[in-house]
């Protein structure tokens, strides 16, 4: 029987030198003219790609990749897997398996998109879902 070893590394990210900041300008873009947009109202909501994909280079054999960012803003809401309450963050969807839980307590914003290198030659839609399951005091 071979014996294997386990080799773990950490990576540890300052949150100064680790930072990629986007300004003012490109996150109003986001908003704006990027995202695709819905309105958060108060309760609890499951966000999930429901179906598609984006492939990065158009006609090449290779599948394309469920891959969704999600910008949240302009509220209070929960991330029920952090379980912090915050006014903004981000997330992504990384399949179709992946879900994002938010208890929204304050009326919220949110936005998909992704990003890439160069836009020309992608392919492919994706479709969030978004649903409300219940009242934030469903939580209690």
């Amino acid at each position: 029987m071979a014996t294997r070893t386990t080799e773990v590394t950490d990576l540890v990210l300052d949150s100064k030198d680790n930072c990629y900041v986007l300004d003012e300008q490109q996150i109003k873009s986001i908003q704006d003219n990027i995202g695709v947009r819905k309105t958060l109202e108060p309760g609890i909501h499951v966000i999930r790609i429901r179906q598609g994909s984006f492939d990065y280079v158009k006609g090449d054999s290779q599948t394309g990749e469920p891959l969704v960012i999600l910008w949240l803003y302009g509220g209070k809401f929960k991330n029920l897997k952090t379980n912090q309450e915050v006014p903004a963050t981000w997330s992504t969807l990384n399949g179709y398996d992946d879900t994002l839980t938010l208890a929204v307590s304050e009326t919220s914003e949110l936005r998909a998109f992704f990003f890439d290198t160069y836009k020309e030659d992608n392919e492919g839609k994706a479709t969030i879902s978004v649903v409300k399951v219940g009242e934030v005091n469903d939580l209690s």
